[in-house]
């Protein structure tokens, strides 16, 4: 394949070569297990709180307040899981959305099984929680409020702060997954007042197999793994060195470049979003126009199927995705589609796309012309399309 456009930067983003050269010496020469106390050891013991401190300057946390993961889903299972077995004397309350991450929704279904109730709360038609709706959930015995930071499908970023407010009023905990937003939108726990808060490395331009809880200091939780005193005894495990330095590195780039790459996202996301509504009949934007990650376009193409779709894009070497990579391998439509109201023949043809600092307008050009095509032939073999078209004449 001559041409290479990758665009599913929400399933996973290039590990950047200063991130990898950072790794290398962890991997080979510099070997030591961090929690040995001979000289050759501290070096990685070292190297393991400066990611520490990286992370918690970003998101104006302690270091202490930092435990790395196993990556997203593993912090994600601690935070509800850890935050439930704590506070059971408490309540068996939750509160969350229709539209999290299935590592989110999986975990408050098996929680529900231990005994849980879970309050699963309606968006409106572009994904946003509102706060009001959060206030209303709350019950005498709810313990925990979990709303992600930006959906991963169609780049709705929620009104992360007012939530908070409202738990905080509340004497709540509240969790936020910001798998998808760490490293891209600015993130501050104290005014957010955000109690834990999950992050993967992968999603911007670190390794994979390595995330972090944030979680704040007082706040009761579980411990995850038992066997050893790693991560203040609540994570057993030997560190992943290389991982730890690998999400240190790039979340310092991240930060760094944070401003400059979201200027230039938003540009090149925005033209193509304008392209495809000006150009491309029945086309319909997912998620908010302004209240979104400035990588992300989702969008609907009536009369096709996505899954077609995306194979003919792979053809012309456009790599993209109709949803979450965590459930691609199903055949229904995705739950964050419906869940804004889509119908099902239409959330079916959903296309995702999720740019990167170094996506071009010139790649967009040649995608969105690609996409065109795309959708024509399919529509041209649809007879739904050929009905429509003539009974609109």
């Amino acid at each position: 394949m001559d041409k290479l456009i990758y665009l599913d930067n929400a399933a996973t983003t290039s590990l950047n070569g200063v991130v990898l050269e950072e790794m290398m010496p962890y991997l080979k020469e510099n070997y030591s297990n961090p929690s040995s106390i001979y000289d050759f050891a501290q070096k990685a013991k070292k190297a393991v709180e400066d990611a520490r401190s990286v992370i918690g300057d970003a998101l104006k946390a302690k270091d202490r307040e930092i435990y790395f993961t196993g990556g997203g889903s593993e912090s994600n299972n601690w935070a509800l899981k850890g935050a439930v077995a704590a506070l059971k004397e408490k309540g068996k309350h939750i509160i969350t959305s229709k539209i999290e991450h299935h590592a989110i929704l999986h975990t408050c279904e098996y929680l529900e099984r231990q005994g849980c109730e879970v309050t699963y709360l309606d968006v409106d038609e572009d994904g946003l929680v509102t706060p009001e709706a959060v206030e209303a959930a709350i019950r005498p015995d709810t313990i925990l409020i979990s709303i992600m930071f930006a959906n991963n499908e169609i780049g709705t970023v929620e009104p992360i702060e007012k939530i908070g407010e409202i738990a905080s009023k509340h004497n709540i905990l509240f969790h936020t997954d910001a798998v998808q937003a760490f490293g891209h939108i600015p993130i501050d726990v104290d005014k957010m007042h955000i109690d834990l808060l999950s992050a993967s490395g992968h999603k911007f331009h670190g390794p994979k197999g390595i995330g972090f809880l944030y979680i704040r200091e007082g706040v009761k939780i579980d411990t995850l793994i038992h066997g050893g005193a790693q991560e203040r005894s609540r994570r057993a495990g030997t560190h992943n060195v290389p991982g730890i330095v690998g999400i240190g590195a790039a979340t310092k780039l991240a930060q760094q470049k944070m401003e400059e790459n979201t200027k230039k996202e938003i540009e090149v996301r925005d033209y193509a979003i304008d392209r495809i509504l000006k150009e491309i009949p029945y086309a319909r934007l997912n998620g908010d126009r302004t209240k979104r990650l400035p990588n992300n376009i989702n969008v609907c193409f009536r009369f096709i199927e996505g899954e077609s779709m995306l194979i003919m894009l792979d053809q012309k070497g456009i790599c993209a995705s109709s949803g979450s990579a965590c459930t691609s391998g199903s055949l229904d439509p995705s739950h964050v589609l419906l869940a804004i109201g889509l119908p099902h023949e239409i959330a079916h043809g959903s296309l995702r796309m999720t740019l990167s600092e170094e996506t071009t307008k010139e790649d967009m050009d040649y995608v969105v012309d690609s996409i065109k095509q795309t959708v024509e032939r399919l529509r041209s073999m649809s007879p739904l399309y050929e009905d429509f078209v003539k009974k609109n004449k």
